[in-house]
């Protein structure tokens, strides 16, 4: 059967690559460490790593049982840190996935008013994932997941936490800058800056671009909404944001705003949890935080 220290000790040995650092990591002797593998190696009937000059390195088996580790070990830390809270007297540890690359803004107002009201709640912040959102939540990476978007499965529930639309935001010298609302067509010549996001979540391609058999002259991917909407006002591109997020930058920057389509497209965004979760106190009051801030935020741009 393969044990946590296995785990623990295929990924010392990934992270530091030779067999005394990995011992020294472990808080073991060399000799020690050598003969936990060997044993694991011979249960196993399998080679799990080959030595090259000084250092190590892994073998098919040997990655797979890395990629193992990598998945498991961080649900049991996370389990123990739990634990440890619970035996602390704590509420429990909660952890965001985050999908939303502008709600960033928004979650930081959320997180704060969280921590002010649930003191002995600690929480992490999630938003890269070896896989997705929703596989890291559906693991028990994280205990919530914000997106806007919705993919049914059996024991997920959805909270809705606001509606929004999308705009378009254009340098105040570009020639769409005076159109109320610009069709696909218009864009043909543009070119899209965007989130460093799969194209199948991007909206302005699935609900906008891509229904019109239209496609922007480039697409340039930027993680940094600052640098976003700087490329932006000078002319270097366009780019789609949620209209409550856009208007606090059209009010500093010399961008415009823009209906997408005559009617617009409107998302929702939803905090997804485990439907065994529903009850769990702290997680309902983040919920509760989170829906108020952000009606808040769109009553406050109305």
């Amino acid at each position: 059967m393969i044990e946590h220290s296995h785990l623990r000790i295929i990924q010392a040995l990934h992270e530091t690559g030779t067999l005394t650092e990995a011992a020294n990591n472990l808080c073991l002797s060399q000799s020690a460490l050598s003969h936990q593998i060997r044993y694991l190696e011979k249960k196993l009937e399998v080679t799990l790593w080959e030595r090259e000059g000084r250092r190590l390195r892994l073998t098919q088996a040997g990655e797979l049982l890395l990629k193992t580790a990598q998945h498991v070990l961080p649900v049991l830390v996370q389990a123990e840190h739990t634990l440890k809270a619970y035996g602390e007297g704590l509420q429990g540890v909660l952890r965001v996935g985050v999908e939303c690359y502008p709600c960033h803004k928004w979650l930081t107002g959320v997180i704060g008013l969280f921590l002010e009201q649930m003191p002995d709640v600690d929480i992490n912040i999630v938003n890269k994932f070896q896989f997705s959102g929703m596989v890291g939540l559906l693991n028990h990476h994280i205990d919530i997941l914000i997106t806007p978007d919705m993919e049914k499965k059996e024991n997920i529930h959805y909270q809705q936490l606001a509606e929004y639309e999308l705009v378009l935001l254009v340098s105040d010298k570009d020639p769409l800058a005076n159109m109320k609302s610009i069709t696909a067509e218009n864009l043909a010549n543009e070119t899209l800056l965007t989130f460093p996001v799969s194209p199948e979540r991007l909206d302005i391609l699935t609900e906008f671009l891509n229904p019109a058999c239209v496609k922007p002259a480039s697409i340039k991917k930027i993680e940094s909404i600052e640098l976003m909407l700087q490329m932006t006002t000078l002319g270097r591109g366009v780019c789609v944001l949620p209209e409550w997020l856009a208007d606090d930058y059209v009010k500093s920057v010399a961008v415009q705003k823009i209906r997408l389509g005559v009617e617009g497209i409107h998302k929702k965004l939803f905090a997804v949890l485990r439907t065994r979760d529903i009850e769990v106190n702290y997680i309902k009051q983040f919920i509760a935080i989170g829906k108020n801030a952000a009606n808040k935020k769109l009553q406050h741009e109305v």
